[in-house]
């Protein structure tokens, strides 16, 4: 096997050489969530980039992995947002009359536009639900309609911001005009009131904050079992180690690399650069940011005083009146945003860790601070720089419409939605396996398509294979194909082989997934292309294909019911672990039952069919289910192949029965196809001069959904065509009624003229002058036609 490669961020340029502390064994830190609200596509991308490099890790290359990951549930936006819910729960319950509340509402509504929309702060005295339309098309049309607020360029995250914070004002505007204050104003008047009453807020009882964590972390994690994430082998929660932060901060002041200053602790980064240490090793170009400096400090830190240097960051933050606090020995505090990883991931790991990784939107400061730091907390006098982490992994983030995918800009799709709604966790996954894990992706309707072809291909081919290998009686397949030296090389096999290889280059280049994806939808191509021109092919190598390439969608991660070694043979249908087999083949059961009670009525004459009709599949079930098989593709089959059987008998002697019989048989092999199987995830594959029906395991909601579409489409097709047969029977009637009428009276009614001939035509116009010779003309036309269809209708027995 060729030797791993990934890219390290703290080594910038190509993939460089994986060499983990200990062989086999690979100690790894992951930055999990900030748990205060609904987790959106942009943790999917991130976290579910992480679970792929940690399966092909595990399961490809054979390392054991040890995962850690956090839980932050101490933060500014937590602080925040828990203590403004308490604040606007308690708003609601104080006995305001109508007026006090629209009053309030007001001032919020002007308040949250001078802070968040400095084009409507320039004049909100007369700011209000009316006039706010028309100040905010002046002030911000360019970027509601798509463009940027400097005229130049695309749109950015401050154009996202800015439509965000505008949303919030149409919604409170809508309200006040209704007179229906909540839940319509809630977004701008949680900062209003904050402003108000925060520090009115007991803070002693934290429980306000637990259980908006709680609940998140929760919420968390179930999005991440439904993506068939693995659950980290640790978590750990800030809540859970206030102790351990306290000790960790007091031992980098002990060393010289920090500072109290005003209740505070700073890290002192001129101090940690003097002893011979590097900072911002990851995004030096960004040291001197200072907005994300203070993005990194957190929001409620803008007014905490006493630092040296600018870019020095918080470890321990005093609390102010409104916060959350912990005792520490510079007084009541709790820990800053970055020290938390530090400790937690020292606490489980050691000293040093083979990989750390997060979002990309995470390396500086966030990351770039906790190196500092923990390296500061390690490192030994005079011995040199300590080495905290061997390789960080930035995951890409996820845009959309140009933006970042953020809660804060609120241009996000929540997991549960996306899955509700948009995808499934494989088609998910697959979009994001078809990008490397260090770039960016925006998700286009181009990649969805390629997503969603690669996904079709790859199940079409096992369902094929599993199909063949039916039909030539294989029976559950052949579970442990060998080929070795002596076996006979097609090129099938050697396409197998180069695929193999291909694969390997790709994920030892620093997982390559893109690449990889590739070689396996060519491999399944040239399986279908050689399976189609090759009458005698051998199976077994067409399985050895299938087996490979479910060994690796399920290393990906494509299959949630699949486990380890992955050695089936497609995407797995267990059964869940608590169900008796017996009982899950029930509904297979039964419709052998009913097929062989109605067939039996119509009294056929056909020795096949009398065996078929008293087969009992239980015994081939019975003997599936002792081997300890929880496929229910495998325990169902014995079943399927009764029915299917008695089916194909039935199409072969059909055209030999009486019409009445006749109609009989197609009603009812049509419905065991069409609904009996296709209800259970079954799909029979109708071959002509007699051959058996394949049998396909296609999920039963594909195939129902695909009979509905096209019931669907019939009835548009009937509807249609019905409504063409009444246009144009109503024209048939027009046209008999119209040719009934004598071509002498057919001007007669016409208000235009006032005088005709004898034959009809008319002389005078309404104003009595003479009709035009050029109207005269194309009058004579028509006089001629009508009398033409009049004979035509006469000669017919018209009256």
């Amino acid at each position: 096997m060729d030797s791993l490669k990934i890219h390290n961020s703290l080594k910038p340029g190509p993939p460089v050489p994986f060499v983990p502390m200990e062989p086999g064994k690979v100690s790894w830190y992951v930055c999990g969530p900030t748990v205060y609200d609904k987790s959106h596509l942009g943790h999917a991308r991130n976290y579910v980039a992480s679970d792929i490099i940690r399966r092909i890790m595990m399961h490809y290359f054979g390392f054991h992995v040890k995962y850690v990951m956090n839980m932050t549930d101490v933060d500014d936006k937590i602080i925040i947002k828990a203590r403004r819910q308490r604040l606007l729960d308690l708003e609601k319950k104080k006995p305001y009359s109508s007026e006090e509340l629209r009053n309030l509402v007001t001032t919020a509504f002007k308040a949250y536009a001078a802070k968040n929309l400095p084009l409507l702060a320039e004049d909100t005295s007369n700011l209000d639900e009316v006039t706010y339309i028309t100040k905010r098309e002046a002030a911000y049309g360019r970027v509601l309609s798509g463009g940027t607020l400097s005229g130049e360029g695309k749109p950015s995250d401050a154009e996202a911001k800015i439509k965000m914070h505008i949303s919030n004002m149409d919604a409170a505007a809508e309200v006040l005009k209704q007179h229906a204050i909540f839940p319509g104003a809630d977004e701008i008047l949680l900062p209003y009131l904050d402003s108000l009453y925060k520090e009115t807020i007991d803070t002693s009882d934290q429980s306000m904050f637990t259980d908006l964590t709680k609940s998140m972390e929760a919420l968390f994690l179930e999005d991440m079992d439904n993506l068939n994430v693995l659950r980290p082998d640790v978590i750990t929660r800030v809540t859970e180690y206030m102790p351990q932060i306290a000790k960790f901060v007091e031992q980098i002041v002990d060393k010289g690399f920090a500072y109290e200053a005003e209740g505070s602790v700073y890290f002192d980064i001129a101090a940690f650069q003097k002893a011979g240490n590097t900072y911002a090793r990851l995004r030096p170009e960004s040291r001197n940011d200072k907005a994300l400096q203070e993005e990194g400090e957190g929001s409620l830190s803008t007014n905490l005083g006493g630092k040296r240097g600018a870019g020095d960051f918080a470890l321990w933050k005093k609390s102010k009146a409104g916060e959350p606090y912990w005792p520490s020995k510079w007084g009541d505090g709790r820990p800053g945003w970055h020290i938390e990883c530090s400790v937690m991931a020292s606490d489980i790991l050691g000293s040093r860790m083979d990989v750390h990784s997060g979002g990309i939107d995470l390396a500086f400061p966030h990351h770039d601070n906790e190196l500092a730091q923990s390296e500061a907390y390690f490192c030994q006098h005079g011995k040199g720089e300590h080495t905290w982490v061997n390789y960080f992994l930035h995951m890409g983030h996820l845009s959309i419409s140009g933006s970042k995918m953020s809660k804060s800009l609120k241009n996000f799709q929540t997991i549960a939605d996306a899955l509700d709604t948009t995808y499934t966790a494989r088609s998910m996954r697959i979009v994001f396996l078809m990008g490397r894990w260090n770039d960016g992706v925006e998700i286009s309707p181009d990649l969805r398509s390629q997503a969603d072809n690669w996904e079709t291909a790859i199940s079409n081919f096992f369902t094929n294979t599993k199909s063949w290998l039916t039909e030539a009686g294989f029976g559950d397949g052949v579970e442990n194909l060998s080929i070795n030296q002596d076996t006979p090389t097609t090129s099938l096999l050697a396409d197998l082989e180069q695929a193999k290889k291909e694969v390997e280059t790709a994920l030892t280049n620093s997982f390559d997934t893109p690449r990889a994806m590739l070689v396996l939808l060519k491999l399944v191509n040239t399986t279908n292309v050689f399976v189609k021109n090759n009458k005698d092919v051998d199976l077994t190598h067409v399985e050895a294909v299938a087996r490979w390439i479910t060994k690796m969608v399920g290393i990906f991660g494509l299959d949630s019911n699949a486990s380890p070694p992955y050695e089936g043979l497609g995407w797995a249908s267990s059964i869940a672990a608590d169900i008796d087999p017996t009982k899950a083949v029930q509904p297979y059961a039964e419709i052998v039952k009913t097929v062989q009670t109605e067939v039996s009525k119509l009294s056929l004459s056909s020795e096949t069919l009398s065996n078929l009709l008293s087969r009992d599949p239980s015994k081939d079930f019975e003997s599936i289910a002792s081997s300890g098989s929880r496929d229910i593709e495998k325990l169902s089959l014995p079943y399927i192949r009764v029915v299917t059987q008695i089916r194909d008998e039935l199409r072969r002697i059909v055209s030999s029965q009486t019409p009445e019989t006749k109609k009989a048989i197609l009603i009812m092999t049509d419905r065991i196809r069409d609904v009996d199987l296709t209800n259970l995830g079954v799909y029979l594959d109708d071959r002509p001069d007699n051959q058996p029906s394949l049998i396909k395991f296609i999920p039963a909601a594909e195939l129902i959904r695909a009979r509905e579409e096209k019931a669907a489409r019939e009835a548009e097709r009937a509807q249609k065509k019905e409504e063409a047969r009444i246009a144009r029977e109503k024209a048939e009637q027009e046209a008999k009624e119209k040719a009934k009428m004598p071509p002498t009276e057919m001007f007669k009614s016409d208000e235009r003229y006032s005088a005709w001939d004898e034959s009809g035509m008319p002389t005078k116009m309404k104003d009595g002058s003479d009709v035009p010779k050029s109207q005269v003309k194309s009058l004579r036309k028509m006089w001629d036609k009508q009398k033409k269809i009049h004979e035509e209708f006469k000669a017919k027995g018209g009256l």
